[in-house]
């Protein structure tokens, strides 16, 4: 009986998948009409990756190709429109210890990933350091500017993001309600997100779900942060002797920079233009995160193993840990 049920499922889940998007558009929607904007309310980033995962775990991929495009594009362009709702001078200012702190937890996250990685747990040499290189930077944007430099193959690559992905999805529930927990300030909560949640769309969901002054901080740090993928990308190089290899450097970060510039400069006599493009980058990142949660599959899952799994888990403890002591201690 149940069988049949989960047969079912996976037999139309394009036309589930197409239906939950929908319904989704339509109750985000709903919070332009200001007699209905209540309604929109339950619909928060979290939920819809929630529902994301549970519709890929129960259905499978829906138009897989479709959502892995998209997805990517519409979180660049998100990122983006917050820009527009953020001050340049406020948010470098309140994101000054984050950054201080990115140069060493960068170097010391490879170094300390290799390590777990090869020493401990024997993973294989460029799973291992996909790894590491998601964890350090930007989750999946590193894994992915990172792997063509490494030459690293499709599977060492499904299994890095795979990795990446499932502590991604645990870290947007799981963040905010330790924050709340350990009683975090909104500029506490900001940096310890941003350096130890692996992709820019949970940082960004985390740091939204906890308050606005957590998500200007958090973006500002992630960001910025994220640059250091065109360094280690170099060193990578470097390193592997894979010279000539094309490095994917993540422009989106350079717009939301001239986004946050021309919100300070140029649109601060109509802050009503800046606060729709800003609402309205909201409303795309939570569809982005409905997209990624839709994008884990049991395939996905079973690719990751155990060994690489746990060295990603390792590895986030210690970033997780170190960072909750860096902002507590100094």
């Amino acid at each position: 009986m149940m069988n049949a049920f989960f047969q079912s499922l996976k037999a139309n889940n394009k036309v589930i998948y197409v239906s939950l998007l929908l319904v989704l558009t339509f109750f985000l929607l709903l919070d332009y009409i200001p007699s209905l904007s209540a309604y929109s309310s339950w619909l928060t980033p979290p939920v819809a990756l929630f529902i994301g995962l549970v519709f890929a775990l129960l259905c499978g991929q829906g138009h897989p190709k479709f959502n892995k495009k998209v997805s990517k594009y519409l979180l660049q362009y998100s990122v983006v429109g917050l820009g527009f709702g953020m001050n340049l001078q406020a948010s470098l200012a309140s994101g000054r210890e984050g950054m201080k702190f990115t140069l060493i937890s960068v170097a010391g996250t490879m170094l300390i990933g290799w390590f777990i990685g090869r020493k401990v747990l024997k993973v294989g040499r460029d799973t291992s350091y996909l790894i590491s290189s998601g964890t350090a930077i930007c989750g999946g944007s590193a894994i992915a500017a990172i792997g063509p430099v490494l030459r690293a193959k499709d599977s060492e690559m499904s299994v890095a993001l795979g990795t990446i992905f499932i502590l991604n999805s645990i870290a947007l529930f799981t963040f905010p309600a330790i924050g709340h927990w350990l009683g975090m300030s909104q500029q506490e909560f900001g940096t310890w997100a941003a350096i130890a949640i692996h992709d820019t769309s949970s940082v960004v969901g985390a740091g939204a779900a906890y308050g606005e002054e957590a998500l200007k901080i958090a973006t500002t740090i992630k960001l910025t942060r994220a640059l250091w993928i065109i360094p280690l990308a170099f060193v990578t190089s470097f390193i592997f002797k894979s010279k000539g290899q094309k490095i994917n450097i993540p422009w989106f970060i350079f717009f939301f920079l001239l986004a946050m510039v021309m919100n300070t400069y140029v649109l601060n006599g109509v802050p009503q233009v800046g606060d729709a493009i800003n609402h309205l980058a909201r409303k795309g990142l939570t569809i982005t995160l409905f997209f990624i949660g839709a994008s884990l599959s049991r395939d996905v899952l079973k690719s990751v193993g155990i060994r690489p799994l746990i060295q990603g888990v390792l590895l986030w403890a210690v970033i997780s840990l170190s960072t909750l002591a860096y902002i507590y201690w100094f």
